[in-house]
């Protein structure tokens, strides 16, 4: 097999709404094919899973970089998807990643309906 090298993970919720901002925020801030990128609904809402879709990246194509996006009005969250409950638990993600992998930069936003990104 050959090795294949990407510089970032992107992992994003599947909600539809945000896919136009993800794209172009992806446009702006990688180069093409420099990533991997998952959706799962609530983002960081379900860290183990995005935990084992991070080690499968690392190993197979050697990323340097987790970029997570929790967004604004996340049915996966529902009524606890408050900014502040985003912002614990983009922290919390990102200091679990460290945790484990600490050679990986990590980068969290909340990404807002208006297409607004904040870190």
């Amino acid at each position: 097999m050959a090795n294949h090298q990407c510089q970032a993970l992107v992992v994003t919720c599947i909600d539809f709404r945000f896919q136009e901002y993800i794209n172009d925020w992806i446009s702006k801030n990688l180069p093409p094919k420099s990533y991997d990128r998952v959706a799962f609904a609530g983002c960081v809402k379900n860290f183990e899973t995005i935990l084992e879709q991070i080690r499968v990246s690392k190993k197979l194509h050697g990323i340097h970089k987790v970029i997570l996006i929790n967004h604004e009005d996340c049915g996966a969250y529902g009524e606890e998807g408050t900014p502040e409950k985003h912002v614990r638990d983009l922290t919390e993600a990102a200091q679990k990643i460290k945790s484990e992998f600490p050679d990986l930069e990590v980068e969290s936003f909340y990404l807002h309906l208006d297409g607004t990104f904040e870190r």
